[in-house]
């Protein structure tokens, strides 16, 4: 069960560490995405550095700080329901797929971390 804890939370680090990055960067594919759900462009580096927050917090639960790394995935879940049911609400299901597998991601590390 480690291994599969390990192996889910490095794969959600990174999937977060990514995608806050390309926040950051202000992606085409970002603009797009948020021009599609509502959300304005001043919002970009927030939601950024709350994905980059929530990665720092689940490398540091695999670190050894347990508690830490469940709030991380426990904001990151809340996070992701949001940009979910962003979508949802907008009618953009073209690319629903990504925020959910991002859900899905760190509901798994959410639910493996209580497993361990």
């Amino acid at each position: 069960m480690e291994l599969t804890y390990m192996i889910i939370t490095g794969l959600a680090i990174v999937a977060n560490a990514v995608i806050a990055v390309a926040d950051f960067g202000r992606a085409s594919f970002v603009l797009a995405n948020s021009a599609a759900v509502g959300v304005p462009r001043s919002w970009l580096p927030w939601l950024g550095a709350l994905k980059g927050a929530g990665a720092v917090g689940l490398l540091l639960g695999l670190l050894g700080a347990h508690a830490l790394g469940v709030a991380a995935a426990v904001g990151l879940v809340l996070f992701f329901v949001g940009a979910v049911a962003a979508h949802i609400r907008r009618g953009v299901y073209r690319n629903l797929a990504f925020p959910a597998g991002y859900l899905g991601l760190v509901a798994a590390s959410l639910v493996l971390a209580f497993a361990r």
